[in-house]
């Protein structure tokens, strides 16, 4: 059997895009606390692209299982507003 290509718990960075908004990152946000409810302030950061059209939210969660990783990135991806997540 091979080896998982993740041992958890971990570290797990993801970024959310999309056009910048307060609306957008307060669903972002939600969604990423439904999963990740102990998330820190400090684990996260904002970055506007240089002409001001998209924001991206990075998280680094503690990650606990594969099924929370999958169901944060299914919940994301059906969010208004995410257009990119990487």
């Amino acid at each position: 059997m091979s080896k998982p290509l993740l041992e958890f718990p971990t570290d797990y960075p993801i970024k959310i895009i999309g056009r910048p908004s307060d609306e957008f990152r307060a669903r972002v946000h939600a969604v990423v606390l439904r999963h990740s409810p102990g998330l820190e302030a400090e684990r996260v950061s904002e970055r506007l692209s240089g002409n001001g059209n998209f924001l991206s939210i990075s998280y680094t969660l503690l990650a606990e299982s594969r099924e929370q990783i999958e169901a944060l990135t299914v919940e994301l991806k059906a969010c208004d507003g995410v257009m990119l997540l990487i």
